[in-house]
């Protein structure tokens, strides 16, 4: 498996949730929600999910270090500030709230069980193996890191 590992964008492996989740919305039967909730909850979990992937990017350039996660070497320094003092992947979590916002909006049980899916794919073929870059990279700084900031939230 570990062939899978800094392989898939991130941004395409989103997308590709994205369709696995409207596919199914159409193939199994959706929750009786008003589309007025389903709008209101989709709305909020959009506008938020792009604020802190934003965010997450923005601190990035900031930092002049690289954005495409498939090739951590490439990382010049260690951020930590910003919206990383809270979630060290705050662009993955921010994909995460996009596709709960899809969810959301298409109300769908099936749909909404395939997030757990996405978490699970990304931290085992891109988190982990980005962890064991920075580790050996940036050392008892990112260890420390590690300890004080949740993965996810």
């Amino acid at each position: 498996m570990k062939a899978l590992e800094l392989k898939i964008p991130p941004v395409a492996l989103a997308v590709l949730f994205a369709l696995a989740i409207w596919l199914l919305a159409q193939l199994t039967p959706s929750l009786a929600v008003p589309l007025l909730w389903r709008q209101v909850l989709a709305g909020i979990f959009t506008v938020t999910g792009i604020v802190i992937a934003l965010s997450g990017v923005l601190a990035f350039r900031k930092a002049n270090t690289t954005v495409d996660p498939r090739v951590p070497q490439q990382s010049s320094s260690l951020v930590i500030r910003g919206i990383y003092r809270y979630s060290r992947n705050p662009m993955y979590l921010g994909f995460l709230l996009l596709l709960l916002a899809l969810a959301c909006y298409l109300m769908n049980v099936a749909a909404i069980a395939l997030l757990p899916l996405f978490v699970l794919y990304m931290n085992r073929f891109q988190i982990v193996p980005e962890e064991r870059f920075l580790l050996q990279k940036f050392g008892a700084d990112y260890q420390a890191y590690c300890e004080r900031v949740r993965r996810w939230l």
